[in-house]
């Protein structure tokens, strides 16, 4: 199979194709004499569970990691579970960031009239010095930051 008949199998895009292989979640396919990608069937099975695994927030390290599970025939699963269920804490721990993020801004919102005068409780709630629950998150990944 080429690249374009393998993205259309898997939904992957040929761009992330290409990524995926220079990154190592996806061995380099052999190529034909014309210098094209052929893939064998396999590599469209390792596609999707890597869009999958993507979809399901997985980053590439765990994914990396499930993968080698994937192939070895000899694995535990309970190695499997334990990434699953880190995976999960991780998540549960994102959502719970997101929600304390969006009762802060309900709170900053039901304050605000929302008319024409220029005074805005939201920018200054914003500006303030005060705790709350989402203070110590970083945007890019619900984390809190780590301590100084």
């Amino acid at each position: 199979m080429n690249i374009g008949q393998v993205s259309k199998a898997t939904g992957v895009s040929q761009r992330m194709i290409r990524h995926y292989e220079g990154i190592g979640l996806m061995p380099p396919p052999d190529r034909r004499d014309n210098g094209y990608r052929d893939y064998p069937p396999r590599s469209v099975e390792r596609l999707r569970f890597i869009a999958n695994a993507r979809d399901l927030g997985f980053s590439v390290d765990e994914i990396s990691a499930l993968l080698s599970l994937w192939d070895d025939r000899e694995r535990a699963s309970s190695e499997v579970k334990a990434i699953a269920l880190g995976h999960a804490e991780d998540l549960a721990r994102k959502a719970a960031a997101l929600e304390a993020m969006r009762r802060t801004l309900l709170d900053l919102a039901e304050g605000c009239s929302g008319d024409a005068r220029p005074d805005c409780p939201i920018l200054a709630g914003l500006a303030e010095t005060r705790q709350h629950p989402a203070r110590e998150l970083t945007v890019a990944n619900c984390r809190p930051k780590e301590e100084a």
